[in-house]
């Protein structure tokens, strides 16, 4: 494929070893001339301290007859190395120094040997010698070190250091476009990770869910495998293909699908691999991934996350045009769709954050599609829960449509997590095989927490929760346009006392007045239904409130479902980009959301109220129950709705059964299979 010809209109690809005239690397002699200048008024203030610090140290004596009588053995001053060994006086070119013990106050010495000289002329030195000779004063001759050697000697260490820093500060500007070296080392170069098809195991058949997605990007695949096919009637592949959706939809799966299915190198990289301590290292890690595309395409290159680095310029967080994000930014803009043409090199981003993207990244020419990857549907929690179910042991019970049905909302990654609990729980209680109970614990687990059998509940706050779940029950099974009831139990579970689970018929993509109603009076039961067994509220009620209040402001902010306020929107942007919240709307139209909020709430909790008081008989025998076996199933409720009572064993009943069994006769030790044997029962025959 490395034969092929660019499409018409394209440019050459850049090959190994040529100059990229994309590169932005600085120009190499306003970098030199300015650094230099530096260093020659650095060199120069170096060498006035050099020959300041030349100086001759210690006190000059004027005239030779005065600094003789200081070293004089007979009656001077001469300082002493050791006792009858003074310290040698020093002849040098200019002068002559001597170690002498003083304490004139002329001279500025003390009673420690100090310095002492006196200039002499460079022409007379051999007559100084022949006096010092005459005086027998111990004396060595000294040439001194010239003014240049002394300077070299002062100054060296400090040259040495300043031409390693402009190596290193010149090797980095230089590989600041992705050269070797760049940035004091390696900081310019890109921290991508190169797949090949050989190095990936994921293939298309292990993403299940988003066919539509899939479609997308089979269309990449297929052009990197024959780009000839594509260019015979003048099509042009997108340059870019964003992948949008939720977390844990499987955007980064899909990315790796197309690495491991797609003949051509594969460069991934996070957005936030970009930003750096130092200044301008984004922008120079973008020339260099882009520049090591071109060299290898066809290719692709994903960008994982681009929002830490695409977010709109301009912004509330955004401190202007030097901003290290922004400037990544437009070298990622300036790389997709420059002066030069890149059809060979296809960019796959993937980001949660859409609206928050520059319109300059979304734009045709840069990332002409956009994939939406959304949450799976009903067939595509089945399919996923299939994928994932492959290499777990499955028993015969396993319903996986049922589990499909029973985890509305739930992502791919929510999936692959359901069956990993499942597996875990099996393997503790020493199963052979992963059966629906442990599907349905797993799927409990994850929404609401592991349930808390060991805790101790007083018996008031028991029979509280009790009738508060027992209300939620009651109200959506009497509601038709309620989820059916799936599970009621009070088992504390996560931060919650109880919980009433749901299985809706279908997805939603929508909701209806009728549906956002019933669930309103759903969420109110618990609470109605609580305050009057006890006569008494507590603040188990406060996730219903948190829904209840979320639903209304929807319905009155965003769905336009308010009669008074019409159809209008009047929530802000989601964008994230302000310190305060958006509002576009007086202080009387504030007042009027309030009071519909309020109205809303009110009638969905007085309507429950009357509800419950019309049927409390049903809801006293549901939380009786709740009380006696502490979890329902929703066929079980139905029984008790329609006034019929349950005759199942307690799991008290079943423990003493238990104990009073002889071992011997003992067919099954699987207390679910005896479900329907009353307590007491004879044992079966051996």
């Amino acid at each position: 494929m490395s034969n092929e010809q660019p499409p018409p209109g394209g440019d050459q690809q850049n090959k190994p070893g040529q100059q990229d005239p994309n590169k932005g690397t600085p120009p190499q002699g306003k970098l030199g001339r300015g650094l230099m200048s530096w260093v020659l008024i650095l060199g120069v203030l170096l060498i006035f301290f050099a020959l300041l610090n030349n100086s001759p140290s210690g006190k000059e004596v004027k005239g030779w007859q005065n600094f003789k009588v200081l070293i004089n053995p007979d009656g001077g001053k001469l300082a002493e190395s050791s006792p009858g060994n003074p310290m040698p006086v020093v002849v040098q070119n200019d002068r002559i120094v001597a170690m002498i013990r003083a304490h004139d106050p002329a001279l500025n010495n003390t009673s420690e040997p100090a310095p002492v000289y006196v200039k002499i002329d460079s022409g007379e030195r051999g007559y100084y010698l022949e006096q010092l000779d005459a005086l027998g004063v111990d004396h060595e001759a000294s040439t001194g070190q010239s003014i240049w050697l002394q300077l070299l000697v002062t100054i060296g260490p400090f040259l040495l250091i300043v031409l390693f820093i402009w190596f290193l500060i010149a090797r980095s500007m230089r590989g600041a476009g992705g050269g070797p070296g760049g940035m004091l080392g390696n900081f310019g170069k890109s921290k991508h990770r190169l797949s090949t098809k050989d190095a990936s195991t994921v293939r298309f058949t292990d993403v299940a869910g988003i066919d539509e997605a899939k479609d997308e990007v089979l269309e990449i695949v297929e052009f990197l495998k024959s780009p000839k096919k594509f260019q015979r009637l003048g099509g042009r592949i997108p340059r870019g293909v964003l992948l949008v959706g939720p977390p844990g939809c499987g955007k980064t799966l899909l990315a790796k699908a197309i690495a491991g299915e797609a003949d051509a190198p594969f460069f991934s990289i996070s957005g936030s691999d970009f930003v750096e301590m130092f200044v301008g290292v984004g922008a120079s890690r973008v020339r260099d991934l882009f520049k090591q595309a071109k060299e290898n395409s066809p290719c692709i290159i994903f960008l994982d996350e681009i929002d830490a680095v695409g977010r709109r310029r301009g912004g509330g967080f955004s401190s202007g045009g030097h901003d290290e994000r922004e400037q990544t930014l437009n070298a990622i803009l300036v790389e997709m769709d420059g002066f030069e043409q890149t059809d060979q090199v296809i960019v796959i981003a993937a980001t949660n954050r859409a609206d928050v993207l520059d319109p300059a990244l979304t734009r045709p020419g840069r990332f002409d599609r956009q994939v939406q990857v959304t949450l799976p549907d009903l067939e595509g929690r089945k399919m996923i829960l299939e994928v994932h179910g492959r290499n777990v042991k499955m028993g015969e019970d396993v319903d996986l449509e049922r589990s499909a049905r029973g985890t509305p909302m739930f992502s791919g990654a929510d999936l692959a997590a359901l069956i990993n609990e499942a597996a875990i729980l099996a393997t503790l209680e020493n199963k052979d095989f992963i059966e629906q109970h442990d599907l349905e614990e797993a799927r409990d687990k994850i929404r609401f927490g592991r349930a808390r059998k060991s805790r101790k509940v007083e018996e008031q706050e028991r029979v509280a929760t009790a009738y508060h779940e027992a209300g939620h029950a009651a109200v959506q099974a009497l509601l038709e346009d309620a989820d059916p009831v799936h599970k009621v139990t009070i088992i504390p579970r996560g931060q919650a006392m109880g919980a009433t689970f749901s299985l809706p018929e279908r997805d939603r993509y929508g909701y209806s007045m009728r549906y956002l109603s019933a669930t309103m009076r759903v969420l109110c039961g618990g609470r109605i239904a609580e305050e009057r067994k006890t006569e008494d509220i507590s603040s188990g009620a406060a996730m219903d409130i948190q829904m209840v209040t979320n639903y209304a402001r929807h319905m009155v902010l965003e769905w336009g479902m308010s009669d008074r306020l019409g159809f209008v929107r009047y929530s802000g942007e989601d964008s994230q980009e302000m310190f305060l919240s958006e509002k576009d709307y007086s202080q009387d139209t504030a007042r009027i959301i309030d009071e519909e909020i309020k109205r809303f709430i009110d009638e969905a909790y007085s309507e429950t109220r009357q509800i419950l008081e019309e049927h409390w008989p049903k809801v006293k025998a549901i939380a009786e129950a709740l009380l006696k076996y502490e979890t329902l199933q929703g066929d079980e409720v139905t029984l008790l709705m329609e006034g019929r009572t349950l005759d199942r064993p307690t799991v008290a009943d079943l423990l003493e059964s238990e104990s009073t069994k002889p071992p011997a006769t003992s067919t099954s030790t699987d207390v679910e299979d005896r479900t329907d044997e009353a307590g007491g029962m004879l044992p079966a025959p051996a």
